[in-house]
């Protein structure tokens, strides 16, 4: 069965959250999906959440290039509190496993040139049962700027849903108000269409740089492909809220880990990168395999996620088992955009390539262009393709075509493709079958 979709970009509304930051989708690695709420130091003190273990990944930002690249954030999640505040109302962190502060740990993360990223929970509580703040959203704030933080995750367990319209802005007020310039990542929308709510997109950009919307990501492909598929839904229009300064966040990269092959490791990438989305790691950086370090540095895949343009991609048609993917890009021709595009294979079941056959009008990439279009990830250059003329790529299972496509002319008179025609998808594992 085919489905295609209207081609439709939206301007990011004009109330949007102007601190200054996030211009582009940041980039950076956290903590939580990799390492958890482990803090046993005495049996794990290599894993646990320390001072120590921020300190390593920081070091390894730099000398194994993700720096250079431009991943600048190093940020933690839940855990690193005490079980209680200090007597003056304070946060404070686990003196065991952070002896010598947030502070010092931020200041030895600017001392190699990156920024500190720290986690708190608009309710009573953190997820994990630490200090939540409820209460103390003014003195978090002040806390947060005095210690040097350059990022801010502000989750959303142990609180009231309905409380979050007042209470995320509220926060976020209070991060304006200390002067330091400080990225707000709101999980504002994730619970409150899980409450059942319909977020208001409108305010949460007005409020936040980054928002997370979806459950969260796990290192296993069912995971992975579930976020793919509520993006390409995009049930609640919340993909046209993106833009710079404001972000949909479907949660961290995982690439590198246990739970990914190699090609859904690149189809992870890639689709994040077309979703214009934050792009966090959260893996060893001690141990991570050279080939998934290559996806996660590789400068071309790495431009287009940083594209200023800042328009994020949509799902535009599906056939068959494969979905396609477009982003509006530079460079601009006589007022008309570049594009990237997945070609996803979503088959699990295939045992070989699809051949994908498309051409750029059935994809709405126009009808009047000339394309040059190569293939990001190995860099192969496909050739020079009209609006009508046939793209043929092979997809493996599970896996992507990552692919740029330039506009290098516009013609005077239009290719027009009729309905669902030119696009097909071709099992070549069944070019001999004569079974039913």
């Amino acid at each position: 069965m085919l489905l295609l979709l209207p081609l439709v970009f939206f301007a990011v509304g004009v109330f949007s959250l102007e601190n200054g930051l996030a211009r582009t989708p940041p980039m950076g690695w956290l903590a939580w999906e990799r390492f958890r709420c482990n803090t046993d130091c005495v049996e794990d003190p290599e894993d646990c959440i320390s001072e120590r273990l921020f300190k390593r990944m920081a070091d390894l930002m730099v000398t194994e290039g993700y720096k250079d690249a431009g991943y600048e954030y190093i940020m933690m999640d839940d855990c690193w509190l005490s079980q209680e505040r200090g007597e003056d109302g304070r946060l404070v962190a686990d003196p065991d496993r952070f002896p010598s502060g947030i502070k010092a740990l931020a200041d030895y993360v600017h001392k190699l040139g990156l920024k500190f990223g720290i986690y708190e929970d608009f309710g009573t509580e953190t997820c994990g049962g630490y200090p939540g703040s409820l209460g103390h959203l003014e003195t978090d704030a002040k806390t947060f700027a005095e210690w040097g933080v350059d990022f801010v995750k502000m989750d959303g367990c142990n609180s009231d849903p309905k409380d979050m319209d007042v209470g995320f802005p509220t926060f976020g007020a209070a991060l304006a108000a200390t002067g330091r310039p400080m990225i707000y990542q709101c999980e504002w929308p994730l619970y409150q269409g899980g409450a059942g709510m319909t977020p208001n997109y409108t305010a949460i950009r007005e409020h936040c740089n980054l928002w997370r919307n979806f459950y969260d990501v796990q290192d296993n492909w069912n995971n992975i492909q579930g976020i793919i598929d509520h993006y390409g839904d995009d049930k609640d229009g919340f993909l046209e809220f993106g833009g710079p300064g404001g972000w949909n966040d479907p949660d961290m990269l995982v690439i590198g880990n246990f739970g990914l092959s190699y090609d859904q490791s690149k189809a992870q990438m890639a689709l994040w990168v077309i979703f214009a989305a934050p792009l966090l790691m959260s893996n060893d950086l001690r141990t991570i395999r050279p080939e998934f370090k290559d996806i996660l540095q590789h400068p071309a895949v790495l431009k287009v996620a940083q594209d200023p343009l800042g328009r994020p991609g949509r799902r535009v048609a599906r056939k068959e088992h494969i979905d396609f993917f477009t982003r509006p890009i530079h460079p601009l021709y006589r007022g008309k955009h570049s594009y990237a595009v997945v070609i996803f294979n979503r088959w699990d079941m295939g045992g070989v390539p699809l051949t994908v056959s498309f051409t750029p009008s059935f994809l709405g990439l126009g009808d009047d262009c000339v394309f040059a279009v190569s293939d990001i990830y190995d860099g192969q250059v496909l050739g020079r393709f009209k609006s009508g003329d046939t793209i043929r790529v092979k997809v493996n299972p599970m896996g992507v075509r990552l692919l740029r496509v330039n506009i290098v002319q516009v013609l005077k008179t239009k290719t027009h493709v009729d309905g669902g025609m030119g696009g097909d998808v071709i099992n070549p594992g069944k070019t001999g079958w004569r079974g039913d």
